[in-house]
């Protein structure tokens, strides 16, 4: 990205945090947010795109849930990089899910910095950003508001909920805390708990987005500086994990960069180095690093067995919620074992569960990519869940 073009993207960037081009459910003081912090959010908004249309009975909308970097453009254009949404290739007329036939939903968390509150957004009582003000966010307060927005368009009942990563956990909150207002559920590349490991990950992130002297205390909006540098080595080091040592190495193996010879010095010789350079300083341009700390920390305490009495299966107890889990051969953040823990707990309980294991070299990241075997497999549980819910076929 050229610097001109960068200075845009952060500028509109800054304008998404509190006036964002999609559209905003506002709440008033009559309608706090409840979170598991012990206090409220209030007042507060949800920023969300919808594609499709919402059928007369309210019976075909499917929840699609961001991962930790994504947002409610998942499948228009985003407004701040200019790029096709980051699900564009599953979401659309004629898609694997299907707006001519679905109504799909997609809101930006809470915490967030794409228009939902979050530490970018203005703290009506100072009138300055909420910095780290803003109490910390779970996964449940992020799935407590969406039920809130949900609620904003009369659905008593959504057909689906998917998502990925930490979308999936979304998916779990749901399908375990709102059993009857889910039909089906499809968490894909998730865990019903976040690994000591992933935490590990994590924390260096945030450590080195807080060491950034530009952070001063979260409270850089004032200064009229970011800690851009703290932020693009957090953004580096997670995307290390969203890979795989195959695919790293089949792209870029230990190839030079626009180089004939080592130099001997400490610029990025290799094109690993230079590839992850630029994921860290294109990530800066359209993410708020408060924001970083704010999504690492929600996945960090998410324990679905813990919030059931330590028994995974207690949590989908009694459940009528269909659900199909994804899991991907090459993912090390999220690998198979952590499906399988929760297809293991959602039989213990007498759940509906399919289960499908990718074989990809992909990694983590697979979720997001032009996988026909994902799918296809996504296409199969959906158009079953559909009939068993007698959605016809238009």
């Amino acid at each position: 990205m050229t610097t001109t073009a960068a200075k845009t993207a952060k500028a509109a960037w800054a304008n998404e945090a509190n006036d964002p081009s999609s559209p905003v459910v506002r709440f008033g003081l009559d309608k706090p947010l409840r979170l598991d912090a012990g206090t409220v959010l209030s007042p507060f908004q949800i920023a969300y795109q919808t594609y499709g249309e919402l059928n007369e009975a309210r019976s075909n909308a499917i929840l699609i849930c961001h991962a930790l970097t994504g947002d409610q453009h998942v499948a228009n254009r985003n407004p701040v990089t200019g790029k096709p949404g980051w699900w564009d290739v599953l979401i659309g007329p004629g898609k694997i899910i299907d707006t001519n036939r679905f109504f799909v939903i997609c809101s930006n968390v809470v915490g967030g910095c794409l228009g939902s509150t979050g530490p970018a957004s203005t703290n009506p009582a100072t009138g300055k950003p909420y910095g780290l003000d803003l109490p910390v966010i779970t996964i449940r307060d992020m799935v407590r508001a969406q039920v809130m927005l949900v609620d904003h368009f009369g659905i008593d009942r959504l057909f689906s909920v998917v998502g990925g990563s930490m979308g999936g956990m979304q998916v779990l909150e749901w399908a375990a805390s709102y059993p009857e207002r889910v039909f089906s559920a499809l968490p894909i590349a998730t865990g019903a708990r976040h690994s000591s490991q992933n935490i590990a990950f994590h924390e260096v992130g945030r450590q080195a987005v807080m060491a950034d002297p530009d952070w001063h205390g979260g409270k850089y909006f004032e200064t009229g500086r970011r800690p851009e540098k703290g932020l693009a080595v957090a953004r580096m080091a997670a995307h290390i994990t969203y890979l795989s040592e195959s695919a790293l190495h089949r792209k870029f193996g230990r190839n030079l960069q626009d180089r004939e010879a080592l130099t001997f010095g400490f610029d990025a010789d290799f094109q690993i180095e230079s590839y992850l350079r630029h994921q860290g300083m294109s990530f800066v341009d359209r993410f708020d690093a408060n924001s970083y700390l704010y999504m690492t920390r929600a996945m960090d305490y998410f324990d679905l067995a813990a919030d059931h009495g330590g028994r995974l299966a207690d949590a989908f107890t009694g459940t009528k919620t269909r659900f199909c889990l994804v899991s991907f051969t090459s993912d090390w953040l999220f690998p198979t074992e952590e499906s399988r823990a929760i297809v293991h707990a959602l039989n213990a309980a007498g759940a509906s569960v399919s289960f499908v294991e990718i074989e990809t070299d992909r990694g983590h990241d697979a979720f997001l990519l032009d996988e026909p075997e994902l799918f296809a497999a996504i296409r199969g549980f959906l158009q079953s869940a559909a009939r068993a819910r007698g959605l016809d076929q238009p």
